[in-house]
Formats: structure tokens, C-alpha cells, sequence
């Protein structure tokens, strides 16, 4: 790729944005909820887990006193 022409890049960048597939509204709309609904479930599991070690510890602190 030739870097002497400024203008020739940015013609040529411009011509690549065109070639891109972006998506629709509808697309954006539903991956922005599927990273939604993953980030309760992931929190949900991480809740229960905490909950989880947090019984057996002090289970296990209580019986070593």
C-alpha cells in the first residue's frame, strides 16, 4: 500500500465502509439484550456460588471452633 497519497488512502477506506455489512436496528436490538440476558444469568450463577462457598465455609468454621 502506497503512503505517499493521503487522499488515495481515504478514497480507498471510504470505498471499504461501504463493503461492510452493518446491522439492523432489529440485529443491534437483539444482541444488545442477549448481552443483557447473559450478564443476569452470569450474576445469577455467581450469586448462587458465593451463597454456596459461603455456606460450607462458615460451616466448616463453625465445626473447627
Amino acid at each position: 500500500m502506497n503512503m505517499k497519497n493521503p487522499i488515495k488512502f481515504i478514497q480507498e477506506v471510504k470505498q471499504e465502509a461501504f463493503k461492510v455489512s452493518w446491522p439492523t436496528g432489529k440485529e443491534t436490538l437483539q444482541g444488545a439484550l442477549m448481552v443483557f440476558a447473559m450478564a443476569v444469568v452470569m450474576s445469577l450463577f455467581f450469586l448462587l456460588l458465593d451463597q454456596v462457598l459461603k455456606f460450607f465455609l462458615e460451616l466448616l468454621l463453625r465445626v473447627s471452633i
